[in-house]
C-alpha cells in the first residue's frame, strides 16, 4: 500500500508560473543562516587577531583558537547545506589562518 499526499496540497505550493513558494522560503532561510554564521566567523577571527601576549595568557589564546575553529566549522557546514562544497574561496575571503583550519572539526579535551 502506498500513500501519497492530497493533490490539493501539491497545487497550493506552486503557482501557474512554476514558482515554488516553500522552496523560496527555505532558500531564504539558508542564505540568512549562512550570513549569520559568516558574521560569527568574522567576530571570532577579530577576537583572535586582537589577542596580544602582553595583556592576555596563552590559555586565553587557546580558547580564542577553539572558538574560531568552532565558528568556522559551523560556517563550513552551513555552506555545504547551501550547496557550496568548495571552501577555498571562503578561507581566502575571511582570511582564516592555517592554525584555525587545522582545528576545524576537532573536539577539545
Amino acid at each position: 500500500m502506498s500513500v501519497r499526499p492530497p493533490q490539493s496540497l501539491g497545487q497550493s505550493l506552486q503557482n501557474p508560473g512554476g514558482f515554488n513558494v516553500l522552496e523560496y522560503e527555505l532558500m531564504s532561510e539558508r542564505a540568512d543562516t549562512l550570513r549569520r554564521h559568516g558574521l560569527k566567523v568574522e567576530a571570532a577571527l577579530a577576537a583572535l587577531k586582537a589577542w596580544t601576549a602582553d595583556s592576555q595568557s596563552g590559555e586565553e589564546r587557546e580558547r580564542l583558537l577553539n572558538a574560531a575553529s568552532d565558528a568556522v566549522w559551523a560556517f563550513f557546514i552551513q555552506r555545504e547545506i547551501c550547496g557550496l562544497k568548495n571552501n577555498r574561496d571562503a578561507i581566502q575571503r575571511y582570511g582564516i589562518p592555517n592554525e584555525v583550519i587545522a582545528r576545524v572539526g576537532a573536539v577539545p579535551k
